[in-house]
């Protein structure tokens, strides 16, 4: 499979399992998953058809581990914009956690924090590697550190999802580190 068509597919994928399942007739169960064959069945009658193997090629190469697969099911692991119960467990979370974002979104964070916007949770990274590529989708990236011991000492809850991806309702400005800006 080429890498044009890989690409393609994931974000198919990522549109029906984690925004809009509806457009192409499709369900989620509470836990965000639906059988496979109903979600190949759902996009081929829609006009964008995939095979068995192109999906399983999909799931498997992404670098993100954007989807899990269980059995006969398919779900996106995080980022899903509509109602669904991941069923993850609290987590106690590293010392530090990694948020990438760009300059133009600073003066909103500094009074506001991080706040999921149209997702169900705040997504941070482990470390700041994959908080710069995360920064960078969106222009020139800006890591801030969130200081995720303190937070947690402080009662918010922390879920860290099958892709590796921590989770959390929201991070107050006072737990956020800023770079040193020129």
């Amino acid at each position: 499979m080429d890498e044009r068509r890989t690409v393609k597919v994931s974000k198919y994928l990522a549109k029906h399992l984690r925004h809009q399942p509806e457009r192409i007739g499709l369900t989620l169960d509470e836990g965000g998953w639906v059988e496979i064959d109903a979600l190949i069945t759902a996009a081929s009658a829609h006009g964008f058809r995939f095979t068995r193997e192109e999906l399983d090629h999909v799931v498997a190469t992404n670098d993100k581990r954007r989807f899990a697969i269980e059995g006969s099911r398919i779900r996106a692991s995080q980022g899903h914009t509509i109602d669904v119960d991941l069923g993850l467990p609290a987590a106690t979370p590293p010392p530090y956690l990694y948020h990438g974002t760009v300059a133009g979104r600073l003066e909103a964070i500094r009074s506001e924090g991080l706040r999921p916007m149209n997702r169900h949770d705040v997504h941070l990274s482990p470390d700041r590697e994959t908080a710069t590529r995360v920064g960078a989708r969106r222009g020139r990236p800006v890591v801030l550190s969130v200081d995720a011991a303190a937070m947690h000492r402080d009662g918010h809850v922390f879920h860290v999802s099958a892709n590796g991806v921590w989770l959390t309702q929201s991070v107050p400005p006072r737990y956020l580190r800023f770079p040193e800006t020129r």
